[in-house]
């Protein structure tokens, strides 16, 4: 459940909205279904933020699209971008090209993440002057975590939330939570920890999660941000006390985005 305040301050930031914003505007081009926020004018724009939603199981995924226009009213000189993941829609019919797969960890292929990178990189053509920060939940940290490994140099900062980073333990977890046979196929999904020696060292990172996590529980990011520390990237860890895996939508995420942000040196 989203915190009370959490909803305060997204209706605070609708609110904010000066004339002419774009409000989930489509994204223009190829590639993945988007929706941008923001009102800076694109050769102004010095952070791209890009919004990965979680592998949303038993739902049609729309919750990244309030969670980047509050990115974009937070972070300044932003455009704020919300993706829908290969082969998802949305409540409002929109679909991404490609296939959703079962929801168990099976879909953070390569395949899947190179859709997400080309999509990046048309987003990067429009905004030439941005840094690149790209902001997952769940299932949505573990393809972000596995772009900045397998795309080295394409993302400048990554805000991994609640994140099944450790993929085969992740997954003998979920078994135990979600008894079925479908946590025992195999998968040629990409496990976010064994790729941590392929990422630049310049990469600066953020990673939350929830202390009442049972979904994706702490262990998961504390291994993983432990990884990134010692690989020599900057890292955020935080753990939010009493708060479970819906945790995208919690202040503590803005503001980690808002640090990870100020602190990317400017393009040259």
């Amino acid at each position: 459940m989203r915190s009370s305040l959490a909803l305060l301050l997204l209706g605070a930031s609708l609110a904010a909205c000066t004339p002419g914003e774009r409000l989930g505007a489509p994204e223009p081009g190829p590639g993945l279904y988007r929706q941008s926020f923001g009102n800076t004018p694109a050769k102004q724009v010095r952070t791209l933020i890009v919004v990965l939603h979680g592998d949303a199981p038993t739902t049609k995924p729309d919750y990244h699209y309030a969670f980047a226009r509050s990115a974009a009213a937070a972070v300044p000189q932003s455009i704020a971008v919300a993706l829908l993941r290969p082969g998802y829609e949305d409540p409002q019919g929109h679909v991404s090209p490609g296939e959703r797969g079962q929801t168990t960890g099976d879909n953070y292929t390569p395949d899947r993440i190179n859709a997400v990178a080309a999509t990046i990189r048309h987003l990067q053509r429009r905004y030439g002057q941005a840094r690149t920060v790209v902001v997952g939940h769940s299932g949505g940290a573990a393809i972000a975590a596995d772009l900045a490994a397998t795309h080295p140099g394409l993302v400048d900062g990554i805000v991994l939330v609640s994140c099944p980073c450790a993929l085969p333990e992740w997954r003998k977890h979920m078994k135990t939570v979600s008894p079925t046979p479908l946590w025992d196929a195999p998968v040629t999904s990409l496990d976010p920890v064994k790729l941590v020696g392929g990422m630049q060292p310049s990469l600066r990172a953020a990673v939350l999660v929830g202390g009442d996590d049972k979904t994706t529980p702490v262990r998961f990011s504390r291994t993983y941000a432990e990884a990134l520390s010692l690989r020599g990237i900057a890292t955020d860890f935080r753990i939010i006390p009493g708060k479970d895996h819906e945790l995208l939508s919690d202040p503590e995420v803005i503001s980690a985005l808002q640090r990870l942000a100020a602190a990317l040196p400017g393009k040259s």
